[in-house]
């Protein structure tokens, strides 16, 4: 298996055929609710990104919505007023954005591509990046965040939700069949290299991307070598997840791009 992406897109192609609940479009309710100010949306599983890492008002502002496809973050900040482009791998997760803008009436861009070339984009030309966890789908993270900074303004803002890469230390199998965690695997981890095609198939069924678990390096070095300034983060569980009893399994940030470089 070489092209990566490739593989991914088709991947989630069928997930959301599959409705699986990250490509599921937001109701008309959730919709009305934005247009009045009351919203809210994931960078993790289960934590609502704070508000206050967000511009008191979106209206008029410029936001990416990174790897973001899937009709449920990009129609709620356009809903609140924000200048939204929703940049996927996935063309049947664009469309579900998509979907979700014909039906309230929403002004959204929808480009395809990968999300470590924005290329399509110009230089300067958004206001805030909206990240949600979806890097553990690409086997390298800092260009990425080089990317990122790139496109956004200076003093723009990161927001970026990424996977613990200690859940990915232990044995899938032990973990999810018996409950015991025993450490198997080492850091950078790739479903490529670390599990065999039939246990990968079998622990996560022939419709399912690959994944690839990150370093803290690369995850939030990566970001700082790129020029951001973290300001805040914080820490999320996967439910009904054997290592949530004992540690977070999620990772949010937020960084700011300066002025100086």
């Amino acid at each position: 298996m070489t092209d990566i992406r490739a593989y991914n897109r088709e991947a989630w192609n069928r997930a959301v055929s599959q409705g699986n609940i990250w490509t599921l479009p937001v109701s008309p309710e959730a919709i009305a609710q934005a247009r009045q100010g009351e919203w809210r949306i994931l960078l993790t599983e289960t934590k609502p990104t704070p508000r206050h890492w967000f511009p008191a008002d979106l209206t008029g502002v410029d936001v990416l919505c990174l790897a973001s496809g899937g009709g449920q973050q990009g129609p709620i900040l356009a809903a609140a007023g924000a200048n939204v482009t929703v940049f996927d791998n996935s063309p049947a997760q664009l469309a579900q954005d998509r979907l979700v803008a014909e039906r309230e009436g929403l002004a959204i861009v929808t480009i395809e591509g990968d999300m470590r070339d924005l290329s399509a984009l110009a230089d300067a030309s958004f206001d805030l990046i909206f990240h949600p966890v979806s890097n553990v789908f690409i086997p390298d993270v800092p260009p990425v965040w080089r990317e990122a900074y790139r496109v956004l303004r200076p003093g723009g803002v990161l927001l970026a939700g990424f996977m613990n890469p200690l859940i990915y230390l232990f044995d899938r199998t032990l973990a999810e069949e018996q409950n015991i965690l025993q450490v198997r695997y080492s850091l950078p981890y790739s479903d490529l290299t670390s599990l065999s095609e039939e246990e990968r198939l079998r622990l996560n069924g022939p419709d399912a991307p690959y994944e690839f678990g990150h370093s803290l390096t690369d995850q939030i070095g990566g970001q700082l070598a790129a020029g951001f300034v973290l300001t805040d983060f914080y820490e999320d569980i996967q439910p009904h997840d054997v290592i949530a009893q004992f540690a977070p399994s999620y990772v949010a940030t937020r960084a700011v791009k300066g002025y100086g470089r």
